[in-house]
């Protein structure tokens, strides 16, 4: 009867220890990269009566979900993000939980913990796109001319032309052309040659030049381009202005009868560009969108992999220590045996709370036989020391 008596306590506290891991799951079913565990127990050797013998770790993938946020990230396969804190320690995650912070380093949201991957060069390290949240200015180099000018528009102006200098200072330009008396250069019959003038928004004539016109219409060898040379953003820059190729009708044309239409188009250069968007493609690397429409790829997430993932020691909440002695391999998402990365997503929880509750009934009826073999093993005690004590 007192070994009953011990056994049953060894039952409640083995059912009361199995309670807690249910109720950690439950707790942690909407925390995104949690994975369950699942206690296990084993009769204590030599003796009678149940302990816990440990916990094991459910290393089956969450469901992922599409969230707002372009710099979440979810692993489908194999794999675990890396974060290191401040003190230079890794951890590892199912939890792609990240932001950008002020200093442009992606971090984990729930700790502020640095995540680790490939810069564009390759190196391991910080992912950080502090070096790349803008486009440096470009200055402009070339204007193409398009559409028809005819003698009779004489002169004609095309104002607003914005190009850039070397520190992306924008400059508004004006282009005049007049019909020229005389030709600078030989002509083809029935020719037509224009003064070009290009003026600033001061008035100040910053190049000129004349454009030849072919008795086609089309541009002329030798008289099909000029180029501005100015100091502009205190540097001194050129700007070619260019008509089109002789003989063709892609550019500019001086063909009669046709109605004028001539107009600039600046074929380059720029101020300094911003981000407008990112996102993270299957393979992890973060692409940058910048406002002028432009793409680049930026840093590449890394991803860890253990023989033995279910030995992973839980620190907190979703981030995970391996244990002593085990070997991380480390990789890019695609790649050899690691998954592929699902942008503005998370895995979430991969707690079943139907099994839990289920686990929940049983563990309930077990703590209560187990304390009613307790009670009566105490009744039948109680009739020994009374039936003793009456004799």
């Amino acid at each position: 009867m007192m070994q009953a008596l011990y056994n049953s306590v060894s039952g409640l506290f083995s059912f009361s220890q199995s309670l807690d891991t249910i109720s950690n799951n439950i707790s942690n079913m909407n925390t995104p990269g949690f994975r369950g565990s699942d206690s296990f127990f084993e009769n204590v050797m030599d003796e009678d009566g149940t302990e816990i013998a440990g916990t094991g770790v459910d290393t089956t993938e969450g469901q992922i979900e599409q969230t707002s946020t372009p710099t979440d990230v979810a692993v489908q396969g194999e794999g675990l993000f890396i974060v290191k804190d401040p003190s230079g320690n890794l951890y590892y995650t199912r939890s792609g939980q990240f932001e950008l912070n002020s200093s442009g380093q992606l971090v984990d949201s729930a700790n502020q913990y640095l995540v680790q991957g490939y810069s564009p060069s390759g190196s391991f390290g910080n992912i950080d796109i502090s070096s790349m949240q803008s486009l440096p200015a470009a200055a402009t180099t070339t204007v193409n001319m398009v559409g028809n000018i005819v003698t009779g528009s004489s002169p004609d102006s095309i104002s607003n032309i914005t190009i850039y200098d070397a520190q992306g200072t924008a400059h508004v330009l004006t282009l005049t052309m007049t019909v020229a008396t005389s030709s600078t250069t030989p002509s083809t019959p029935n020719a037509t040659s224009w003064n070009v003038a290009i003026t600033d928004s001061s008035g100040n004539t910053l190049g000129s030049g004349q454009i030849t016109f072919d008795g086609t219409g089309a541009p002329q060898a030798g008289a099909n381009q000029l180029t501005m040379t100015a100091t502009l953003g205190g540097k001194s820059q050129n700007v070619v202005f260019n008509f089109g190729s002789p003989g063709s009708f892609s550019g500019a044309t001086g063909i009669s009868g046709t109605p004028t239409g001539l107009q600039a188009q600046v074929q380059d250069g720029h101020g300094v560009i911003g981000i407008s968007s990112e996102a993270f493609d299957t393979n992890g690397v973060l692409q940058l969108t910048y406002a002028d429409g432009s793409t680049h790829a930026g840093p590449q997430l890394a991803l860890a992999s253990f023989q033995d993932e279910s030995s992973l020691q839980e620190i907190q909440g979703n981030l995970y220590l391996p244990p002593a002695g085990q070997q991380v391999q480390v990789g890019r998402p695609g790649q050899d045996i690691f998954g592929k990365i699902e942008g503005s997503s998370l895995e979430m929880s991969n707690v079943d709370l139907t099994q839990e509750l289920a686990d929940m009934i049983v563990i309930q009826r077990g703590y209560q036989a187990s304390s009613r073999v307790m009670t009566v093993s105490s009744d039948m005690l109680q009739q020994l020391y009374d039936s003793t004590r009456d004799g």
